[in-house]
């Protein structure tokens, strides 16, 4: 490995549903990695959300910080942040305090319609690509405290914050996205009304395209972006937005691909990344082995390729390719839990996936 040493990742099993679908995903990525002739992972498990109030009196401990700034890279379960006491309810959830701390500032979430899936739109074959420090979402976007606040009981602020800096680094991520892919980059903003901020995110958006001449470039007003998106999901490449206009737009295309419940994503700076499937914690079927495991292992393969880039490294980008090969020929053979239309269990859908990655390239 370019590393010259075997990965360090971190285990995060969070709340609800956690505990199945991120161990499932560590079979997985176990697999996938010992078929590309890769070292094996060194994993380290870390307190976080419920369990971690109730032994380390937070949510996320100062100590899982500490653990994770020494590894390379993390598996986030969900969170159920909602449902925890306060004053812990109140406050950043796991997840954001992470992304915070951390300064991951691009969110990626692919959405592609599986073959044998149950997609409205099965072409589906694009890449939200979300900033995830500043916009429209306050508990992001301050350096302390949030961006929210009441002058009296009756009046709720709330102010959008864009930078230069923040906008120029998320349209690179976009654009480089984009070289590997098909050279195509959609800015999403609001400049028609929003003129000064949403203005400055496509006014800079732009500039950075200047730099990419071989990456065709337009852009959509976001009202506009969630008709195309249902219209004709499959002409779009790599899209660009802010944080809230990304979020949507994500969870519409991860439903229009098939569900929230294939829906992956990684949160990443330039130096850290986090793998994070886009849905919740699901509590109701928490421990009832029917929980979709599929968002959280795409999650982590593209973790391994987010890995394989940075470092150069040949076999941990064939590891990522080997993750996502083995979840789609598992739906193309009719494997899939409940919430797909099959009757297959958290676990026997991670072994349908181990059996297949196993197997080799399909």
């Amino acid at each position: 490995m370019s590393t010259n040493r075997p990965y360090r990742l971190g285990v995060m099993l969070g709340d609800g549903i956690g505990p199945e679908i991120v161990p499932a995903s560590v079979r997985v990525v176990d697999a996938a990695l010992a078929a590309a002739g890769a070292e094996p992972v060194e994993w380290q498990e870390l307190p976080l959300g419920a369990s971690a109030i109730d032994e380390h009196g937070s949510a996320i401990p100062a100590a899982t910080l500490e653990a994770l700034a020494g590894l390379d890279g993390w598996l986030l379960g969900p969170h159920d942040s909602a449902a925890y006491p306060e004053p812990f309810r109140s406050q950043l959830n796991p997840s954001g305090a992470i992304r915070k701390h951390f300064d991951l500032y691009a969110n990626i979430r692919p959405a592609r319609g599986f073959e044998g899936g149950e997609a409205i739109a099965p072409d589906t074959d694009l890449v939200i690509v979300r900033e995830n420090t500043e916009g429209f979402y306050a508990d992001r976007n301050t350096f302390a405290g949030t961006g929210e606040f009441m002058p009296t009981a009756d009046v709720a602020i709330c102010h959008g914050v864009f930078t230069r800096p923040a906008v120029e680094r998320i349209a690179r991520t976009a654009f480089e996205l984009a070289r590997r892919r098909r050279n195509r980059v959609t800015i999403v903003h609001k400049a028609n009304v929003l003129q000064l901020s949403s203005g400055l995110f496509k006014r800079v958006c732009l500039e950075i395209a200047e730099g990419y001449p071989d990456v065709a470039v337009d852009d959509v007003h976001i009202d506009a972006m969630t008709v195309h998106l249902l219209r004709r999901a499959g002409a779009f490449d790599v899209v660009v937005a802010e944080n809230m206009f990304g979020d949507i737009l994500s969870d519409m295309a991860g439903e229009l691909a098939g569900s929230l419940g294939i829906a992956p994503s990684v949160n990443a700076s330039d130096d850290r990344c986090m793998a994070q499937a886009s849905h919740g914690s699901a509590p109701d079927i928490a421990g009832k082995g029917l929980a979709n495991p599929t968002a959280m292992i795409l999650s982590a393969g593209m973790l391994l390729d987010w890995l394989g880039t940075r470092h150069g490294d040949e076999r941990a980008a064939d590891a990522a390719v080997r993750v996502e090969d083995g979840v789609r020929a598992a739906v193309r053979a009719g494997v899939s839990t409940r919430d797909l239309g099959g009757t297959a269990s958290t676990d026997e859908f991670a072994a349908a996936v181990v059996e297949r990655v196993t197997a080799g390239r399909s």
